[in-house]
């Protein structure tokens, strides 16, 4: 996740310190008269907000909650699309999610940084005061992507009313709360078909959990690989949103336009060797040409099987001098998993 926490004053700046030492990978910024040379400096609440708004995961406040309210007014535009974020007050005793308290998991964070400030976390969404499934924090928390996210709002109304919610799942399930029952009006259902509504209201969560295997030829631009991957998974009706990382060969590794593609989209990259893809296990389609280039006979197949751990579900698409292929990895359902 990545996250940013914008302090203002000596305490705010001793607070994002801690904060730091225990989840390492956060971004530090501090405002001008108060920071140190661990922290980037900022003198405008204004430009950082706008700055970091579409770049970050969660934004963390340490301020007056009136000030980050204010702050974040001009961005707000879905609670599917904006990020986490929570307000500390300046004596680090109360931790506040105030926007994305599920899907951007704004509530966890919260109770993750009360944990470590020995702080209070103030949760005022009503599932989670009442000890309630949330379908939005399940959902993310494994990953998926929900479909409907007026249908997750039925699910949450029928949870808070005591009605029972159907399940109906491909794949193997732990830890099923109590709210989950025979129903054959309100349901989930976890899986990848599409023709399946087992509900008169089906709350349909789709896993992310496909890998793509991208080979190129050398300096090929951005827009190139993002019309070949589109095509590629339109070919094999792989909805876009199910795509979690992306693998290369360490020969890619600093091209651009690869490089391009993952970051505008959020995307992880992972690159091996030639001789860590010789050791994927499968039957890939070889090629000599390749082999002579990289010293493996194939790159986007394998790449996208040792990334996944799983199996192939596109073998390689080939066009404008791009090769796509995707893999997807296990997915195990876990009702008590947590996003942080």
């Amino acid at each position: 996740m990545r996250a940013a926490v914008i302090s203002y004053t000596e305490n705010g700046r001793l607070l994002s310190l801690e904060i730091s030492r225990n989840i390492a990978e956060i971004r530090r910024f501090c405002y001008k008269t108060h920071t140190d040379g661990q922290a980037e400096v900022f003198n405008s609440t204004k430009n950082i907000v706008e700055k970091l708004w579409c770049s970050t995961d969660a934004l963390i406040f340490v301020c007056a909650c009136g000030i980050a309210v204010r702050a974040i007014a001009p961005y707000l535009k879905s609670k599917q699309t904006d990020p986490a974020v929570v307000v500390i007050d300046d004596c680090g005793k109360y931790v506040i999610p105030v926007l994305s308290g599920h899907i951007g998991g704004a509530n966890a964070i919260a109770e993750r940084l009360a944990d470590i400030l020995g702080a209070q976390a103030v949760i005022t969404t009503a599932t989670d005061i009442g000890g309630h499934f949330s379908p939005d924090s399940f959902a993310v928390a494994n990953d998926l992507i929900i479909g409907d996210i007026s249908a997750a709002k039925a699910i949450a109304c029928a949870v808070l009313d005591g009605e029972k919610i159907g399940l109906v799942s491909d794949f193997p399930m732990k830890n099923i709360p109590a709210e989950f029952g025979d129903s054959e009006k309100i349901g989930m259902y976890i899986g990848t078909n599409n023709d399946i509504s087992p509900f008169v209201t089906t709350l349909r969560l789709i896993p992310r959990n496909v890998f793509i295997g991208i080979g190129c030829r050398k300096g090929t631009a951005e827009n190139v690989i993002v019309e070949t991957v589109e095509k590629a998974l339109l070919a094999a009706e792989i909805p876009a949103e199910r795509i979690c990382g992306v693998a290369s060969i360490d020969l890619k590794s600093h091209e651009n336009g690869l490089l391009n593609f993952c970051r505008d989209r959020g995307y992880s990259i992972k690159f091996y060797t030639s001789a860590q893809l010789s050791e994927a296990e499968g039957d890939f389609t070889a090629s000599p040409f390749v082999k002579n280039i990289t010293g493996v006979d194939n790159v986007c197949e394998r790449a996208a099987v040792l990334c996944s751990g799983g199996a192939l579900i596109m073998r390689k698409f080939a066009e404008n001098g791009v090769t796509v292929a995707a893999a997807e990895k296990t997915v195990d359902i876990d009702f008590e998993r947590k996003i942080l």
